[in-house]
């Protein structure tokens, strides 16, 4: 257990950010043992094959699979809300020699690990190289898919930190996690101790990729983070309505039923059309219909407007054989 002591300025400085930078680390443990990942299976089995022509030894050995730590410096703190993976990769590429050396340790360690700590500025060049090269093949196809569910979990916290304040947020965050009176109870499974934030407040990071427990940093430079696991992640993966929206067909039609089922998670028009095949304007004007009749309701986040389902819908999709 992490207790975590929050002042006044900690809370006030409470943010949210995206980090694809994250969800690249984290894959890593989903493509090296997926059996321990079910709910993400099936991007595993689409992504191994992508990544048959990747060298991605030295980011595997900087992600093991089993002791839950992971160096900071491979996924420092989002400096922006919703940074780039080149920007967080220039951070990355940045570190300093000394932080390096000093993650990596003095212990038994592979012959690539090796030369990073002989040489951290080539090493980290490299290493952004690896990265990229592992993000455009496993990652970069669905993320577009990945940053809307993000962006969803930003927004219900931003509304329930807008109904609840802080305290309500941190307290319905994650079921690891919870705050008493000023000190916030983080139940890891390795790690336990207990720090100060000291006005450097909280960086709450949403993830697609790491798992049923929560991931923290609170002792290196920058925000100390709290990485915890997005909702309806299975979602993603999904690829079509399946014999349970026959019936649902049969009444609004095969395309708006087969909107109604994408929109499980809050989704763009553009993303929309991608997955169903439409055109942009096609998806629009189904989805004014579904709006018209109450089974869609739209909110913006950020740059986007996001599609979702309403409560009656909800009802109608899960009463449909």
């Amino acid at each position: 257990m992490m207790l975590v002591g929050l002042g006044a300025r900690d809370l006030a400085t409470t943010r949210f950010a995206v980090s694809p930078l994250w969800e690249v680390v984290a894959s890593v443990r989903v493509i090296r043992q997926p059996h321990r990942f079910p709910e993400h299976l099936p991007w595993a089995e689409r992504a191994r094959p992508r990544l048959a022509g990747v060298d991605w030894r030295l980011l595997a050995d900087l992600v093991p699979v089993l002791s839950g730590v992971v160096p900071s410096f491979l996924c420092p703190p989002p400096s922006i809300s919703q940074p780039t993976l080149d920007v967080e990769l220039a951070t990355l590429a940045a570190t300093p020699a000394e932080a390096v050396r000093a993650e990596l340790g003095a212990g038994p360690r592979s012959a690539r690990l090796a030369e990073l700590s002989d040489d951290p500025p080539a090493g980290l060049a490299r290493l952004a190289e690896v990265v990229r090269a592992y993000a455009d093949a496993a990652i970069g196809p669905y993320w577009p898919r990945m940053r809307t569910l993000l962006e969803r979990e930003v927004l219900l916290g931003a509304r329930r930190m807008a109904g609840d304040g802080v305290a309500g947020l941190l307290n319905h965050l994650d079921p690891y996690v919870r705050l008493e009176g000023d000190t916030l109870h983080v139940d890891h499974l390795v790690v336990s101790g207990a720090v100060r934030l000291d006005g450097r407040g909280l960086l709450l990071v949403p993830s697609v990729f790491c798992g049923p427990r929560v991931w923290s940093n609170f002792g290196s430079p920058g925000q100390p983070v709290l990485r915890y696991p997005a909702r309806a992640v299975a979602t993603l993966w999904e690829r079509d309505a399946g014999p349970h929206g026959r019936g649902l067909a049969r009444v609004l039609g095969r395309t708006r039923a087969a909107l109604l089922h994408e929109l499980a998670v809050p989704t763009s028009t553009t993303e929309l059309a991608d997955r169903c095949g439409l055109t942009p304007g096609t998806v629009s004007a189904h989805l004014g219909a579904l709006r018209a009749a109450g089974l869609v309701g739209a909110h913006r986040a950020g740059r986007f407007v996001l599609y979702a389902r309403t409560t009656a819908a909800e009802a109608l999709v899960a009463a449909a054989p």
